[in-house]
């Protein structure tokens, strides 16, 4: 029962990111290249436009790792609705579009549909990053901590307005960590 479950849970989600997919949207631009091994490891989410999984989520990260055959195993980790709540993941595998700069994944949570991810924005130190979509539908700004400084969180808002989305469905997912401790 658990698996089926599951199974309709990441079908349902691959149907709903491939469904914006299909929208013949101006397509997003995508950052010029990508470093692939920098941008490999954590990503707090900071903030979103959820997909209907996502509306609830606390302590959010998405993690990305190279694989032997060349694509990215991704892990999204999250609690659904309090912090306190049982820890949820998810794995989708992204793939890298040909000729993109690494900037444009296509990212799939069932066999055989793959969701647009394009990497939107990146910082140069590689700690900030908007991902985004030519739907418009979804975006997820996200930090290598669990925090950022408020005039990034307005200048990510502002960017993701120009390139047409309605930042009113934007979300703040809540990140509470413990404090690291001083040495």
């Amino acid at each position: 029962m658990k698996i089926h479950a599951r199974r309709t849970f990441a079908g349902g989600l691959a149907l709903m990111l491939a469904a914006g997919c299909a929208t013949g949207a101006k397509p997003v631009p995508a950052v010029a290249s990508v470093d692939l091994p920098r941008f490999m490891g954590d990503w707090y989410v900071i903030a979103h436009i959820p997909s209907r999984i996502e509306r609830n989520v606390y302590n959010a990260i998405e993690t990305y790792s190279m694989r032997s055959d060349g694509r990215i195993q991704t892990v999204f980790r999250y609690r659904n609705g309090a912090f306190d709540a049982p820890l949820k993941t998810m794995k989708p595998v992204g793939t890298v579009r040909p000729g993109s700069g690494n900037a444009v994944w296509g990212m799939q949570f069932i066999w055989p549909i793959k969701a647009e991810y394009v990497i939107g924005a990146i910082d140069p130190d590689y700690s900030q990053t908007l991902v985004v979509r030519s739907a418009r539908d979804y975006a997820w700004l996200m930090a290598r901590t669990p925090t950022i400084p408020e005039e990034d969180y307005r200048r990510h808002v502002a960017y993701l307005g120009a390139l047409g989305y309605d930042v009113s469905r934007l979300r703040r997912v809540p990140q509470r960590w413990p404090e690291p401790e001083a040495h």
